[in-house]
């Protein structure tokens, strides 16, 4: 019979035990007390995982198998750049954008990603849709800035501005597509009305004119992933304070100069603090304005000058003909030397009959060309409009702006032979695909070669979708018993779209201050 084991401990075995025992509760706590502390970094290294995972692979799956969480603030969503090929045509639901890709390609001076902030801007969001309104979409700029100082909004690039300090711009962010958007019909529009502006001349007032549709004053232009600001008259006065906004183009320029006389006759208790400096009253006839704002110490000016460069006389043969000097700028061009922010185009006048056909009609120095090519005589008038700007404006006091071409919206021919648009009451409700007009690239290619910088302000694309937008017959108060046969379908009505246009502009200029 074997003997049972005895169940008494030694002394070592007593140590041992003793000393196991409460270092094992030791390592626990510790341990636990670990996880607690690191418990609130647990986002760094996912952050950093993040950024290692897009450097690596910046493949669409592999973003978005990534769960991130979206941003609250809707101007923070991103946006990838656009390339230059235009999509196929196809049919825009109101939630989607896409589409039409007309206007300017530029690709230089590309630097640091923004994301833009709220503070000190009226921002409208998209959700003022009004029920059974459609929301018409196109593909449009990017938005982004770089280190150096030039700017651009552009179709297929961007609006580069200088700088990310202040609350406006941010580094690390993906650009926002400022005109991929949409028309959303907005109850709050239009921003002034036809009756209380006294600028508005008789050729935009359309409403005075007989239209009794009111829409197309309702539409607001709405982008996919950010907002702009609702024009703040009082703010976009103190921005311009002291200074000289000047308009210098032919009649679709005088367009956007009247709708924002327009927009900045709202701030203004006292009519009388504003006047034209000539004491001249706005007519088809006259065409340079200088209006002083007396309580900001600004003037905004309209220069007119159909093509930038001299329309002049010549003699050709037996005959004095007129000619226009592509090697010579507009006359007036010293009138708006000094101007602090300057508003350019030139586009409607090079489609006509004359220009195109360029018959003994443009001239450089003492030569009158038998023929010249209008797309060559454009791309010399351009070059001789940059060399001016480089040699006359001072890059660190004046903002120079160069507005692609406007769209005109004819029917069944042009102008001059039945062309219309009476019939067209709200927006195109998709994207136009035309080829991008040479005028939007020659000015491209023009500007990247400039040492002046200068922020291409793209309409194109957005306007091409308001074929509701044109006077038609309601450019002129109707005869007794007369209807017109002709019909305006390359101006704006006004309220309209060229308010849009400066709200785009006010949208640069403040965010140009923030930067600075």
């Amino acid at each position: 019979m074997e003997r049972q084991k005895s169940f008494s401990f030694k002394t070592t075995r007593i140590l041992f035990f003793s000393f196991t025992i409460p270092f094992s509760v030791f390592l626990a706590f510790w341990a636990f007390s670990i996880c607690l502390s690191a418990s609130p970094q647990t986002q760094v290294p996912l952050s950093s995982d993040l950024q290692k995972a897009s450097k690596a692979d910046d493949s669409p799956a592999s973003i978005t198998n990534l769960s991130v969480p979206e941003p609250k603030d809707p101007i923070s969503r991103q946006t990838d750049e656009i390339g230059f090929a235009a999509p196929p045509l196809k049919a825009l639901d109101s939630n989607s954008g896409g589409g039409g890709q007309n206007g300017f390609s530029s690709d230089h001076h590309f630097g640091r990603s923004a994301i833009l902030s709220e503070e000190g801007l009226d921002l409208v969001g998209a959700e003022k849709n009004a029920p059974g309104r459609s929301a018409f979409s196109t593909n449009g700029g990017i938005f982004s800035t770089t280190p150096s100082s030039e700017a651009v909004i552009s179709n297929f690039s961007s609006l580069i501005s200088n700088g990310s300090s202040g609350n406006f711009f941010e580094e690390g962010a993906k650009p926002c597509d400022v005109l991929d958007g949409r028309w959303v019909y907005d109850e709050s529009y239009p921003l002034y009305s036809n009756d209380a502006c006294p600028y508005i001349d008789e050729g935009f007032r359309c409403e005075a004119n007989g239209r009794s549709d009111a829409d197309y004053m309702k539409w607001r232009w709405q982008p996919n992933s950010c907002n702009i600001p609702r024009f703040s008259p009082v703010k976009f006065l103190k921005l311009i304070s002291g200074k000289r906004l000047v308009f210098v183009g032919d009649s679709i320029n005088r367009n956007q100069w009247e709708s924002m006389m327009c927009l900045l006759s709202g701030a203004i208790l006292d009519p009388s603090q504003v006047y034209e400096a000539r004491g001249r009253r706005i007519t088809k006839e006259k065409g340079v304005y200088n209006f002083k704002f007396m309580d900001y110490h600004c003037s905004v000016e309209y220069y007119v000058t159909h093509f930038l460069v001299h329309e002049s006389k010549a003699r050709v043969g037996q005959k004095r003909v007129k000619t226009l000097r592509i090697d010579t700028m507009d006359r007036s061009s010293s009138r708006w030397r000094a101007a602090d922010i300057m508003v350019f185009n030139t586009a409607h006048w090079w489609s006509h009959y004359k220009t195109k056909a360029g018959v003994n009609y443009y001239q450089e120095g003492s030569k009158v060309h038998s023929h010249l090519d209008v797309s060559t005589a454009f791309r010399k008038a351009l070059t001789t409009w940059a060399s001016w700007v480089d040699q006359n404006v001072n890059a660190n006091k004046t903002h120079v702006f160069f507005r692609s071409s406007a769209p005109t919206h004819f029917s069944g021919g042009e102008w001059s032979s039945g062309g219309h648009c009476k019939e067209n009451t709200k927006p195109l409700n998709y994207s136009i695909i035309r080829n991008i007009p040479e005028m939007n690239l020659i000015v491209d290619q023009i500007i990247k070669q400039m040492r002046t910088p200068v922020t291409v302000l793209n309409i194109t694309s957005l306007s091409e979708l308001r074929i509701d937008g044109h006077p038609s017959i309601y450019g002129r108060r109707p005869a007794i018993g007369q209807s017109s046969s002709v019909q305006d379908c390359s101006h704006w009505c006004l309220p309209g779209v060229p308010d849009t246009w400066n709200e785009l502009l006010y949208f640069y200029l403040h965010s140009r201050q923030k930067l600075h």
